[in-house]
């Protein structure tokens, strides 16, 4: 099977005085359609620039992303659009909900972006909401929800463009424990019942034990460790 994600000696550095600094540094990473993937380390190991040159949302100062057999550094601005419209949806930690709209409104935008009418995206953001379990929080702004809920609605808006990956990180950090599991617990079903190939930088066990096909440790900018998990994982 061919893989949706190829990394091939993928490395982003920065310039600090006289100073480089390689938050990626020579990355070969390759995943198979329908993986769950966590990528673990210290803070500054290199997994949130990791994620985001997978997304498309920073560019790399050498090597390349391929993403469903085409690179990324080929595309032309339009193709590059696109890619992180409909191929990637995002998911971050501290939610990124726009706090003048509700529930409805945030999980519609990303269909505004796709020119989508204004009946079939409601129809559509309705659904997905109603999929992540918020029917009856539909017209609450980000301010009457709580952290779970919060992150519920950003999955949602994350899937109404139907993307074949998501990105997540750190997805459970601001919550709690109980609510963690719960959004864990999403995220697998997208990943078990839609097929969505799922890559989530996380320091939370329960991903790592218990629903993650693989975990990734980084140091350094670098993978240093691939381990592949048991097939039969524990869900409670």
């Amino acid at each position: 099977m061919n893989p949706i994600i190829e990394t091939i000696k993928l490395t982003k550095k920065y310039k600090m005085g006289e100073e480089t600094i390689f938050a990626v540094n020579n990355v070969d990473l390759s995943v198979a359609p329908g993986e769950f993937i966590a990528i673990v380390g210290p803070s500054g190991a290199g997994k949130s620039t990791l994620l985001n040159l997978i997304a498309g949302l920073d560019q790399p100062s050498s090597g390349e992303v391929i993403v469903d057999g085409e690179s990324l550094q080929k595309k032309n601005p339009d193709e590059f659009s696109m890619h992180r419209r409909n191929m990637v949806g995002m998911i971050f930690q501290s939610f990124n909900l726009i706090t003048s709209m509700n529930a409805l409104e945030n999980v519609e935008l990303p269909l505004v972006f796709s020119g989508i009418g204004i009946n079939e995206r409601k129809e559509r953001a309705n659904e997905v909401l109603l999929s992540v379990g918020l029917e009856k929080r539909l017209l609450h702004k980000p301010t009457e929800l709580s952290g779970g809920e919060q992150q519920r609605v950003a999955i949602a808006r994350a899937i109404v463009n139907q993307p074949r990956i998501l990105l997540a990180d750190e997805p459970t950090g601001n919550l709690d424990s109980e609510t963690s599991l719960e959004i864990i617990k999403l995220l697998y079903e997208l990943n078990q019942k839609m097929s969505k190939t799922i890559i989530t930088v996380t320091h939370d066990e329960k991903i790592i034990t218990s629903f993650a096909t693989r975990v990734n440790f980084m140091l350094d900018g670098k993978i240093i460790d691939k381990t592949c998990l048991p097939s039969g994982r524990d869900e409670n």
